[in-house]
């Protein structure tokens, strides 16, 4: 422990000096010391509504806010360099990765530190020195005798930190791990803000997996604080907000009222969106989902958050985001490749005539695809004006939909979570599996359906019940498939018997575990 209080438990590699600074520390270590009680009573507090839930109260709109959402108030406003965000790509913070997607023809880049990201010690400090690098205008990168380096222009940036459940145990203060969010908005806001505003944006951010308002309330607390101590004026922050947990739809309103002077847009996230539908309802058998494929934006209670989500921006004058469709370029097979762009271009029609101001892609290929959709129905650099007709009720929002729990199901929840959690565990963090892009959110819905199904013995197609032991079985059969695909050498050291065991352990638990990357993410320490 430094006299300061301060720790670094993580390798010092070349480079990592220029971002772990002594003062970027010491910014680090005076917003833990200010917010991580605050933090910590909010993760509490989830645990205690998902038990509050599961003793039979339904969750609703809450009555002490209802002077929030019936009021008429709007947002502080949005940038010029925001106004437009027809379509965004996202993904993780490697190098190429940055280069190729600030060049991509997109209007914005998420860069990911979440759900895209495997938060080893390398990939976190890493990806600041390429956002760090993005920001000033600066990166380059050679690799395999080819060059990378910024077009004249480029999509605006965008940093999503970690959501307020991981921890980051490779930097502690007073002996205590530092949030990861913290962490990630921190030292980005730090080594970027001025450089930022200086080309003509800002410390942008996409925030993850809030479930209630005083966990905005908390970033907008944490947002004042750090542009006091930089001398940046209120607002220079920028934040959207991800609607991607059912209790937040619940409470998108006052998620906005929160952030008010740093908000400008609310986003559809749909697969964490589903996730944490089956999570926050796991206690009801009432509410079980049919396989991963027939849950789509058409389903009637996700159809209804959308139309929720966009009506309540456009009140408030936030832009409201479309999310992620899945499908990525297919290569080597023209039929299946056109049959993704398709399903690509039908997703992103729905969402531009629901009245979505923009969406998101995972591959630069797909860039054009969204484009062309968005440019032909919204003309305009937003439709702020256009609101989906009626309102949301929470029957609209827990209505599970109607569909079949199938072997073929339960095989590739099996599959891919395996698949994933391999992956992520080995430093991957958005990793194409049978031509969809998946990440931590889509591993999450797998899992957790798994649970689901087995929790409230759902029957298959065929009659079959869905018990540990029929799961444990597909398990082993998809690890040989796994083995198969892979080969002998890459399975041995690609850590897919860990992401089997990781998966059984999960599926079999007693209660539903929050989410699969916190026990995942311990295993970091011990490599």
């Amino acid at each position: 422990m430094s006299e300061s209080g301060i720790e670094i438990r993580g390798a010092m590699e070349p480079g990592f000096d220029t971002i772990l600074t002594q003062a970027a520390l010491a910014f680090i270590a005076h917003l833990h010391r200010m917010y991580e009680p605050t933090r910590q009573s909010l993760l509490r507090a989830r645990t205690e509504r998902r038990r509050w839930w599961a003793a039979g109260n339904a969750i609703d709109f809450a009555p002490e806010t209802s002077a929030v959402r019936d009021g008429k108030w709007s947002i502080a406003g949005t940038p010029a360099d925001l106004q437009d965000r027809r379509v965004e790509i996202t993904g993780p913070c490697d190098r190429k990765m940055v280069i190729n997607a600030l060049n991509s023809g997109a209007k914005c880049f998420m860069a990911c530190l979440e759900d895209a990201t495997s938060p080893t010690w390398h990939n976190i400090v890493d990806g600041q020195i390429n956002l760090r690098d993005a920001a000033n205008g600066s990166i380059t990168l050679e690799d395999k005798g080819k060059s990378y380096k910024l077009n004249a222009e480029t999509a605006v940036l965008i940093a999503r930190p970690r959501g307020w459940h991981l921890p980051e145990t490779h930097i502690r203060v007073d002996g205590e791990p530092v949030s990861g969010a913290i962490v990630d908005f921190a030292l980005y806001f730090f080594h970027n803000a001025r450089a930022l505003i200086a080309r003509g944006s800002g410390p942008y951010f996409y925030l993850p997996k809030m479930e209630h308002y005083l966990e905005a309330r908390l970033w907008n607390n944490i947002f004042v604080t750090a542009q006091s101590i930089l001398g940046l004026p209120l607002g220079t922050i920028k934040a959207t907000v991800l609607i991607e947990t059912l209790p937040a739809a619940f409470m998108a309103d006052e998620i906005l009222y929160e952030l008010r002077d740093h908000i400008v847009a609310l986003n559809c996230g749909r697969w964490d969106y589903i996730f944490s539908y089956i999570k926050s309802l796991s206690h009801d058998a009432t509410k079980v989902l049919p396989d991963r494929a027939q849950v789509t934006m058409a389903s009637p209670f996700m159809a209804k958050y959308a139309a929720h989500v966009v009506r309540t921006c456009h009140r408030r004058g936030a832009h409201a985001m479309g999310g992620m469709s899945a499908f990525i370029p297919v290569k080597d097979d023209a039929a299946k490749n056109e049959a993704a762009f398709a399903a690509v271009r039908a997703d992103k029609e729905r969402e531009a005539n629901l009245g979505h101001d923009g969406t998101w892609v995972a591959h630069p290929g797909l860039v054009p695809v969204a484009l062309d959709v968005f440019d032909r129905l919204m003309p305009g650099p937003n439709q702020l004006e256009k609101s989906p007709e009626g309102s949301v009720t929470a029957e609209d929002l827990t209505t599970p939909s109607a569909g079949s729990v199938t072997a073929a199901g339960v095989a590739m929840n099996v599959n891919v979570a395996i698949g994933y959690i391999a992956a992520w565990l080995r430093g991957q963090g958005a990793v194409p599996l049978h031509n969809m892009m998946e990440d931590a959110a889509t591993a999450e819905i797998s899992r957790a359906q798994l649970w689901q199904w087995r929790q409230h013995a759902v029957a298959l197609e065929d009659g079959t019940t869905v018990t540990a032991s029929l799961i444990n079985s597909e398990i082993q059969r998809q690890l040989a498939a796994w083995k198969a695909e892979v080969g002998d050498n890459f399975y041995a050291t690609g850590r897919y018997a860990e992401a089997a065991t990781i998966l059984s352990d999960l599926v079999t638990a007693r209660e539903l575990p929050d989410f699969l990357t916190t026990p995942a993410y311990m295993r970091f320490m011990a490599d």
